[in-house]
């Protein structure tokens, strides 16, 4: 598992750790049942507090992309294929938000936009 934590961002560590979690399950990276680090590797491997380590997972688990079993350790949750793609769909719709307001304060008609979303879906088939 591949987490990297950012000084410089206005995010607290234990946010950027459980969206890093999160975003390798939504997309896959992690399976369902797949066992994580436990918090004390994770805190130990990021060098960062064990409290900031149990945080994360403790958003994780309220969220339900973890589950924790108690002596035996913190492992992906079983998800829901439908809620899953609703999570993926929300993901790409909050990018898209993101680049339509990028492009609106630099006067990008909605035209070239759609041009330019055209050009980028086909580059990836």
């Amino acid at each position: 598992m591949k987490i990297i934590i950012s000084n410089a961002s206005q995010k607290p560590i234990y946010f950027q750790i459980a969206e890093q979690i999160k975003n390798q399950i939504i997309s896959g990276e992690l399976k369902e049942g797949e066992p994580l680090p436990s918090i004390r590797k994770l805190a130990q491997e990021l060098q960062i507090s064990v409290i900031t380590t149990k945080r994360a997972y403790e958003e994780l688990e309220k969220e339900g992309f973890i589950d924790t079993v108690g002596g035996k350790g913190c492992f992906v949750a079983m998800q829901n294929k439908e809620l899953l793609r609703e999570k993926k769909m929300r993901m790409v719709e909050d990018t898209l938000s993101q680049a339509v307001s990028d492009a609106k304060l630099l006067g990008v008609r909605l035209d070239e936009l759609k041009k330019m979303l055209t050009l980028l879906y086909k580059e990836e088939e």
